[in-house]
């Protein structure tokens, strides 16, 4: 009897084996509800760069931001939330929206479009486009992001959206998703409502506003979703027509390529490649540049400049404050095995643990010169129940999130990276199970005999 007890209960385990314990020196693992284990540990920092304060610059701004556009980390700010008109660095907006419907079939830069008559009667920058004309998407998109020609921008929108009522629309839509939390747009190109078309302006007061740190934003999306973006912004000049006496000239003074211009040279910055300048009276001069050096790319934004020179000279300080201050830094390599998580508990499997890491890198921005970041490393293992060989190599089986503060910044940076199996677990045959699950009754009934005493 006793042996038939025996053998079913051995049964009983060799189907059911107990879920081995997460032992870990020196830490305590905790379950969260979903049921992940979680581990913190943090690096020790073993220098303390110091960053300038935003007031060493002296800008004479009325906001202004700057940001590296990978990590998303807030470099500097000056009223960086403030909604402000924006002129036409709306045209960023009209900019990524014509990308992406050439990106996902809607349009091609090659399509013919007839100009109708709302950009036609488009005042400011302009081509002197005709109701009637017709010129590529290319041709219009260009005008625009070279030239800030309103009209060509309207005439893009409306091909987008069928009108630029709707086209506004669906400008704030994708704000919305972008996370912009200030922007709202009336038109495409940034003009005043008084300055647009009569039978053309929404019903609907007040105006186009975004804050600079809303059009660092939407420049980070240009940037990272549409990388061609310089197949445009670099054109110094662009003749539109062959009739046409005098080219468009790029509005941009800082375009590194302008170093051998006369007019431009005392402007040009090094790495400068974008993206989109603004003037109208209400908005004062606007700029949102960006630039790359040593492979790291910043996007600034200076808002209420008082001359098209000083919203140039205020962005080389911008500018200038990051490449000098900071520099990316790959602070864990990809397959990186995470201290006290060496390995997961495998149920079922040939050996009872795998060996586990990362499954990619991890840079974070960081002050320059520093040689060792505290960098904070959680840990969250997969429910042990669910993790049964066999199990494939590289198999995700928890993740693990960095996280980094510069000294005297709000901002922390963060990042998730998978954890994954570094080789495959295999499934025991019956036999072994069988026998473990036999040295597994006997220790833990040798275990409870002892602590009777």
């Amino acid at each position: 009897m006793i042996k038939t007890a025996t053998v079913g209960l051995l049964l009983n385990m060799l189907m059911n084996p107990a879920i081995p314990a997460l032992a870990e020196a020196g830490k305590t693992p905790t379950t969260t509800e979903s049921g992940t284990t979680t581990n913190a540990t943090a690096t020790k920092a073993t220098n303390a760069v110091k960053i300038p304060s935003v007031d060493t610059l002296g800008l004479k701004l009325k906001s202004a931001v700057l940001i590296e556009p990978t990590t998303g980390e807030v470099l500097m700010s000056l009223n960086a939330d403030v909604p402000l008109p924006p002129a036409s660095m709306t045209k960023m907006m009209t900019e990524y929206l014509v990308a992406e419907a050439v990106k996902n079939g809607q349009l091609s830069w090659d399509q013919k479009v007839t100009i109708q008559e709302n950009a036609a009667k488009q005042t400011g920058s302009r081509i002197y486009l005709a109701a009637g004309d017709v010129h590529t998407v290319e041709e219009l998109y260009i005008a625009m992001a070279v030239g800030s020609a309103n009209d060509a921008t309207v005439a893009l929108a409306e091909l987008v959206s069928g009108s630029e009522l709707e086209f506004a629309k669906l400008m704030n839509q994708t704000a919305q998703k972008m996370g912009m939390k200030t922007a709202h747009f009336i038109n495409s190109t940034g003009l005043d409502k008084a300055d647009m078309p009569k039978g053309f302006q929404p019903a609907e007061d007040g105006e186009t506003v975004m804050s600079a740190m809303d059009a660092a934003i939407l420049a980070k999306f240009i940037v990272t979703e549409h990388p061609d973006f310089t197949r445009f912004t670099t054109i110094q000049s662009y003749k539109f027509r062959e009739r046409d006496k005098a080219p468009i000239i790029n509005y941009n003074w800082m375009l590194e390529a302008n170093k051998s211009i006369a007019n431009f040279k005392a402007y040009a910055y090094p790495g400068l490649d974008g993206l989109k300048t603004g003037h109208t009276s209400s908005a004062g001069n606007c700029f949102t540049g960006t630039a790359v050096r040593d492979g790291m790319r910043l996007i600034s934004v200076v808002m209420g400049a008082n001359s098209e020179a000083h919203r140039f000279t205020e962005t080389k300080k911008v500018l200038d404050y990051g490449f000098n201050n900071f520099e990316i830094k790959q602070v864990v390599a990809p397959k990186a095995v995470i201290a006290g998580n060496e390995t997961v508990p495998v149920l079922k499997g040939k050996n009872k643990e795998v060996p586990v890491v990362t499954d990619e890198a991890v840079s974070f921005i960081v002050p320059k010169g520093t040689t060792a970041p505290q960098i904070k490393t959680t840990v969250e293992i997969n429910d042990p129940a669910t993790l049964v060989a066999p199990i494939a190599q590289s198999a995700k089986v928890g993740k693990v999130t960095y996280s980094y503060q510069v000294e005297g910044m709000s901002d922390v940076q963060q990042k998730t990276v998978n954890l994954i199996t570094a080789e495959e677990a295999e499934k025991a045959g019956w036999f072994k199970l069988f026998l473990r699950a036999i040295g597994d009754f006997f220790g833990d009934l040798f275990t409870g005999i002892k602590n009777l005493f």
